[in-house]
């Protein structure tokens, strides 16, 4: 199998309410509305990430998102509303983490120097 690409899905309650948010997250409206349910971002790397409503699932969906600089991130976020409900460093990385409005997990990450 080769795999050529990666579709992230983030399952939702109320696509409004999360449109709200990914379009803070992201700092723009999403790329693709395939359908009225669905909103899709492009990622600069190549993959993309879906969010959908689907009511049963919502809320358990985790997403780590790989930045170049978190504290640049997290200054843009800051001014948009949203701020992390934790943050960790570690050997390997700099994290923080954010949950949206139906409680999904969403991870920012930066590799420390040398590790990815």
């Amino acid at each position: 199998m080769t795999i050529t690409n990666a579709l992230a899905g983030i399952a939702v309650d109320d696509m409004n309410e999360a449109l709200d948010f990914y379009e803070r997250l992201f700092g723009r409206p999403a790329d693709a509305r395939p359908m009225a349910d669905h909103a899709e971002w492009k990622l600069p790397g190549g993959g993309w990430v879906q969010v959908h409503t689907d009511s049963d699932r919502a809320g358990a969906s985790n997403l780590t998102l790989i930045v170049d600089d978190i504290a640049e991130e997290l200054g843009r976020l800051s001014l948009q509303g949203l701020n992390p409900v934790a943050k960790s460093v570690g050997d390997f990385f700099k994290t923080a983490k954010f949950r949206d409005s139906d409680g999904n997990q969403i991870i920012l990450s930066q590799p420390q120097p040398g590790t990815y």
